[in-house]
This record gives C-alpha cells, structure tokens and sequence, in this order.
C-alpha cells in the first residue's frame, strides 16, 4: 500500500486573537485546538509555533463544544477516500491488459502509478493558494468530480497519452484531498473528537487497499479494464452527491496567505522536526514493505494463495488498526508516533530469523499491517494540533513529504535488496524506523520548549 498514500492536503489561517481584522474561524474545532496548543503566525523570521490565549467568546458565534459533529460528513469523506485510493491504485492488477491494449510495455503503462505520485505533489504544494476565496465545499466537490472524471479519461484512452492524462488528474485529486483531509475534519466535528474522525477518512483507505487490487483483477477479467476503470466513475458520482448533501459551507477562514506560506512553516524547528520525523517513518516503512512480496515468494516460499492470505490479513489488521489508535493518540499524541516505529522495527528485525516460518510470517506481517495503517492517522492528528490555523497549507506540505519519502524508501529498498538480500533492506528499515521515533520525541520535546 502507497497510499497514504494512503493515506493524504492546504491553506487556513492567522491568528485572529492577535489581529481583530481577520475573520474568525468557524470549524468546531478551532478554539479549543487553539487553546494551550502551537499556533502559526507571521513574524519577521518567518512563521513559528507560539502558544495560543483563549478568544473571547461571543454571543453570535456557537461554542465548538456544543455543536453536533456531523458524521454523515466525515463518512462521506471516508468513502471519498476508499474511491481515491482505488483510483489510484486499480492500474497495479490490471498492467497486463493496459498494456497490451495501448501497444506500450508492462514497465511503460507502470508509468501511470508513478505520474499521478508526481501530480500528486505539485497539487499539495499549491492548492490552498490557488484556491483562493472559494468555499472548501466547493473544492471537494469540484476534486470528486475531477475523480469521476479522470477514472472517464482512463477507461476512454484512446492512447498511451491519454491514459498518461487522465493518469495525472487522478494525482492532482489525490493531493488535494489529502491536504484538505485535517482541516475538513476539524471542521466537520469538535477538538476531542478529530482524531476519531480522521481514523475514519483513514479507514476508508485501509479498506481500499484490502480490495482495490483483487476487485480489479475481477472486474478486469469479467469485463475488460476499461470496464473496471468505468466502474469508478458511478461511485465517485455517489461520494459527489453524499458530500453535496452532507458537507457544510466551509468558507476559508482567512485571506489567501500566498505561496510561501508551506515554506516558510519550514523555518520553525518544532514543524520541521515533524514533518522529518513524518518523512522518515514512511521512508522505513516503504523501504520494507514494497519488497514482501519477494521476501514471501523465495525466503518463505510459500504458494499464491497463501501470499493472497498473508497480503489479506495484512490489510485486515490495517483496518482494525485505524479502530483502535484513536483513543491512543487521545492518551498521548506524540507516545503513540514514538512507539509504533520502534514496534515496526522489532517486526521488521524478527522477519530475519523467522521469515522461514511461515506462521510467524503471517503473525509478524499482520502486527505489521495493524501498526502502519494507522501511523497516518497519528500524523495527520498532529497536523490538527500543531497547526490549527494553517492545517491547509500544513497538510499539503506533509502530503508532498510524504510521498517522496515513499519513492526515497522504495528505491533505497530496492537498491540493498538487489545488492546484498533482504536483510540488507529490512535490517536498514529497522534502522530508519527508529530514528523516525527519536525525531518524534525531539519533536514532542520542540514543542514543550516553545517560550510562553
């Protein structure tokens, strides 16, 4: 699973208290992420983490605590998400016949994966400046339709370039949607609740990656991949009609603070430490996972239909996963970012003596899909509280981070594996994922320094 690519992003805002001028934010869950928690503001040295003072409440405004999360909302969102990733990823079972049918190579229609990674980054990088003043309601809507759009474009492809285009749209929804994902949710529901509400967007991805690739292997062989990418098009339509009945206006809460703004996050240590903490986390996790399929075919040696077992509970315990960390993010954020890269490190180390076993495999590879399935969501909660005025422009930068911190994992991964084994790459995984735990205690420790 890439996705966080899975799971992922931009634009909010400055800090009203400090400057009457700007309009208040109307998420429930702006004042009480903003209370006690780092904010972003302008300063001559660029933007900085700084404690938040209460705002005055007032009599027109409807406290967040009080108002209703809506759920409906955040389910919509979550089915969004489960069409994304299956967007994203149904090219991976259907190479074959793609390539056969557009007179290209396996490697060449490959290309698709990897042009919609691309799109992905530039979108999260400039969507929240480019959008402007428009309602992010109206945003969503307009980056569903462009899914329905895209998945057209695809199953149409006259050609090898076609394909490529509706190929880079499907990326260009796929980092807009993820940078948007955290500050949709604290608009969608209170401070306290954020988390849970991001486990489900989450969910929706864990459960596409459980049954993107063999639904479209099914719908390939049944009806042609045209055909299973045309079967996107009538979901995305639905998501598009759930979220027009169930989102609220969702008006930015600032001026559009312009394109520097994702950089110059960058000149704060407590943001840069996270975001390399994030970054080095899905690096580790990558460097491995993108190679067990080679680790089960000839170090455990097992057959089809068991590597299909083993993938499965993976993706099962993944989904399981994304249940279960919400109250732990809730008990202690940074905790739970710090021990579950040292977990998946004791995982990918006892793959090494036990890879030839293959009910450990299967045990091991399931605590595996349980941990990093829901690592995300503890990243994406820090993003809602680290930055609750700019989760916007916060999340397209973790996004972008995100994935070329796959693409570096893969490769780097793949490079030791074809060099020296598996336990070249699975122990360099090892290491990788605990360095990631000791950035995010440095980036919980950051964050406490920060002067009152």
């Amino acid at each position: 699973m890439k996705s966080p690519r899975q799971f992922g992003h931009h634009g909010p805002a400055m800090l009203s208290a400090q400057n009457p001028n700007l309009p208040v934010s109307s998420g429930p869950a702006y004042d009480k992420a903003a209370a006690g928690v780092s904010a972003l503001r302008h300063s001559g040295s660029g933007i900085r983490p700084e404690p938040v003072k209460h705002r005055p409440s007032d009599s027109s405004r409807q406290e967040p605590d009080t108002q209703r999360a809506n759920w409906s909302g955040v389910f919509a969102m979550s089915l969004c998400v489960f069409a994304l990733i299956a967007s994203e990823f149904m090219p991976v079972s259907l190479l074959t016949p793609i390539a056969t049918d557009l007179h290209v190579t396996e490697g060449m229609a490959g290309q698709g994966i990897a042009i919609s990674g691309a799109f992905a980054v530039l979108a999260s990088l400039s969507i929240a400046w480019l959008a402007g003043d428009l309602d992010r309601k109206m945003l969503l809507l307009g980056l569903t339709g462009l899914m329905a759009v895209s998945g057209a474009v695809v199953a149409l492809a006259p050609g090898y370039a076609v394909y490529l285009t509706g190929r880079a749209l499907i990326g260009v929804v796929i980092g807009g949607f993820w940078s948007l994902s955290a500050a949709t949710a604290m608009r969608l529901v209170p401070a306290d609740r954020v988390p849970r509400a991001l486990a489900i967007f989450n969910g929706g991805n864990a459960l596409a990656t459980v049954i993107a690739a063999p639904l479209g292997s099914y719908l390939g062989a049944v009806m042609g991949w045209r055909g299973a990418f045309l079967c996107l098009v009538p979901v995305a339509a639905l998501v598009l009609v759930w979220q027009w009945t169930s989102l609220p206006a969702m008006p930015p809460q600032v001026r559009n603070p312009g394109p520097g703004t994702v950089f110059r996050m960058l000149k704060s240590r407590f943001i840069t430490l996270g975001m390399v903490a994030c970054g080095t986390f899905f690096m580790g996790q990558f460097a491995l996972f993108t190679y067990v399929r080679p680790f089960l075919e000839t170090v455990t040696q097992v057959n089809v239909s068991t590597l299909s077992l083993i993938l499965l509970a993976t993706g099962v315990t993944g989904v399981i996963g994304t249940i279960l960390i919400g109250p732990a993010l809730k008990r202690s954020l940074y905790g739970t970012l710090a021990v579950i890269p040292v977990l998946m490190a004791v995982i990918a180390l006892g793959l090494l003596p036990l890879g030839a076993s293959t009910g450990a495999v299967l045990v091991l590879l399931g605590c595996w899909g349980l941990l990093a399935t829901s690592a995300p969501v503890g990243w994406w909660s820090w993003i809602a509280r680290a930055m609750p005025h700019h989760a916007e422009a916060g999340g397209g930068l973790m996004v972008a981070v995100i994935q070329l911190s796959i693409a570096l994992g893969s490769t780097t991964g793949g490079l030791l594996f074809d060099a020296a084994g598996y336990q070249a790459t699975f122990a360099t995984s090892a290491a990788i994922l605990l360095l990631a735990a000791l950035l995010a205690a440095m980036t919980a420790r950051s964050q406490l320094r920060v002067p009152a």
